[in-house]
């Protein structure tokens, strides 16, 4: 299993950053051991003080895959869902700095949080899915897919000529704006459409 990541998918979100509007898909790696454990609570590394949430659609695949055409990259997933890509901010703006890679800042332990996963055939239009954080009780991110540079397909046609898609792979599909601070006692909660897909205590 392995998480394939894409950054800079929302215009609003590369422009609270102040990056630049890639050319091409954004994409990193999580490993494995970067998803947290059902149930755990998220506890802050001791190596950042400036750690973000990143609410993302995500697509589990479900068979083996490789040079996928857009056309049939539908065939690939039957399952959607909503996660958090959690990014040490501080430590990635310093190794950005350095032209250097992110892993530390992006699959640290615990770092990938996936919550339930729906059947996509439960809605019409995956490129018209509104989905949100809240923290405390306060909406802090506000995503519409139909705001995504690159859809879902497109995405798992690109990934798909760099890395050989496997079952139970998943796709982080990017954020919206809205990323901020986590703080120990937040409540971090999350929705497509109106439905709760994940909950999570930050320590």
């Amino acid at each position: 299993m392995k998480l394939i990541c894409i950054g800079r998918n929302y215009t609003d979100h590369i422009a609270e950053l102040n990056n630049e509007r890639p050319k091409d898909p954004v994409v990193f790696i999580k490993p494995d051991s970067a998803v947290l454990p059902k149930e755990q609570d998220f506890y802050i590394p001791e190596f950042s003080n400036d750690v973000h949430y990143e609410v993302e659609i995500l697509v589990k695949i479900k068979k083996v895959g490789k040079h996928i055409s857009p056309q049939f990259a539908h065939k690939y997933y039957d399952e959607v869902g909503l996660g958090i890509d959690f990014t040490a901010r501080d430590l990635q703006s310093q190794l950005k700095e350095k032209g250097l890679p992110w892993e530390k800042a992006k699959g640290f332990d615990g770092s990938a949080v996936i919550g339930k996963w729906l059947p996509k055939k439960e809605f019409q239009n995956l490129n018209d899915l509104k989905f949100s954080l809240h923290k405390n009780g306060d909406l802090v991110q506000d995503g519409h897919t139909a705001l995504m540079l690159w859809k879902i397909d497109e995405l798992i046609a690109y990934v798909s000529t760099f890395f050989m898609l496997k079952k139970g792979d998943v796709l982080f599909t990017g954020t919206p704006a809205g990323v901020g601070k986590v703080a120990p006692n937040d409540y971090l909660e999350g929705f497509i459409e109106q439905e709760k897909i994940f909950a999570i205590n930050v320590k």
